[in-house]
């Protein structure tokens, strides 16, 4: 309410922040690229003031009913995915709450529609695979006391917003110290890209530190990392690394199960043989890791397991329940060893 006790509306924040109701709607969907640093600030600072709240968003807030949960993941296609949801669904199931699923494709803009679609929906609290890219976006729905958990993506500062993820850092440190034990003198990380999405960063902070203190490399990291723009490129840039280093030991370590695939594709067109002189290892026992010969070393993570706490803290803050403060909760990992990496 205003000080006169009418509503406050788009045009009260406009008008006190000095710019126009477009900026204000670019502001509260997240274009956040359109608008200046100090635009930004003010237009937050009148928000605050005010205690503005958009419509779609306030009713979405006072219908706490619904027993519906939004969920956004960034890549449907991922098995990732799809043993996420139903971790969250499982517990939906079990409280009487219906789960509305929403993918972004990994696009920051898809990811701000799809939110506010969920919330035009009525949705009493979000679960959010972030794409990463939507940061100061996400902190604005926490302000406005949206129920919010994060899965497996945290921010690029943890401890923020609920997050509930799996530790990447030291299991992939271990995992490539692990190979250098096994006598492997050259190792490589492909990724997709890492970007700003958090658990790829974090895996990659972990290959490149036993890469200098485990291997004792001091040069570039990146001459040890391929970066895959295209699914044709794997082949490509295995070959690129088995011609660098023809009579040594190598491996390759896939940052995540889709990748991971990825370079076992193109290992196979290029009839290359797993094992005791080239070692594949990486994120994600997917089930077929120990179909494919000679078993594929991974390392496991209980994406279901995130995907139930996710949802467990979710209805916590929905219910008013829970830490005072943020939670951010790191569930373990497991490194499955197999026959695609052996010693010498």
């Amino acid at each position: 309410m205003t000080t006169d006790g009418k509503k406050v509306t788009i045009d009260h924040v406009a008008s006190l922040a000095g710019v126009s109701k477009t900026t204000v709607s670019r502001y509260l969907n997240g274009r956040y690229d359109a608008l200046s640093d100090e635009t930004r600030v003010r237009i937050a600072k009148v928000i605050q003031e005010l205690n503005y709240r958009p419509n779609r968003i306030a009713q979405s807030l006072k219908s706490r009913n619904s027993k519906m949960l939004g969920c956004l993941v960034s890549d449907i296609s991922s098995p990732f995915s799809s043993i996420l949801v139903k971790g969250i669904n499982s517990v939906c199931t079990q409280v009487g709450y219906q789960l509305l699923l929403v993918d972004s494709g990994d696009d920051p803009e898809n990811e701000r529609c799809a939110i506010q679609n969920l919330l035009e929906n009525q949705v009493d609290g979000l679960i959010i695979n972030t794409t990463g890219q939507n940061d100061p976006y996400l902190l604005e729905l926490k302000r406005q006391k949206v129920p919010l958990v994060l899965a497996d993506r945290c921010l690029s500062a943890p401890g923020i917003i609920d997050t509930v993820a799996t530790e990447n850092y030291h299991i992939t440190y271990n995992c490539i110290s692990y190979l250098k034990q096994l006598g492997y003198e050259q190792v490589a990380f492909f990724t997709p890209g890492n970007g700003m999405i958090a658990p790829r960063i974090l895996r990659y902070q972990g290959f490149c530190d036993a890469l200098h203190e485990v291997f004792g490399y001091s040069g570039e990291e990146n001459t040890y990392t391929f970066s895959l723009e295209k699914e044709a490129d794997c082949t490509e840039k295995v070959q690129q690394f088995c011609n660098k280093y023809p009579k040594e030991r190598i491996a390759l370590f896939a940052v995540n199960g889709v990748t991971l695939l990825r370079v076992l594709n193109a290992v196979q067109t290029l009839k290359i043989s797993i094992g005791a002189n080239f070692g594949v290892c990486g994120f994600d026992n997917w089930g077929w890791a120990d179909l494919i010969p000679p078993g594929i070393t991974t390392i496991t993570q209980d994406s279901r397991l995130v995907g139930e706490h996710a949802a467990q803290l979710l209805l916590e803050r929905i219910a008013g329940k829970g830490p005072k403060d943020p939670v951010y909760e790191e569930l373990p990992n497991k490194l499955e060893i197999r026959g695609s990496t052996v010693s010498s």
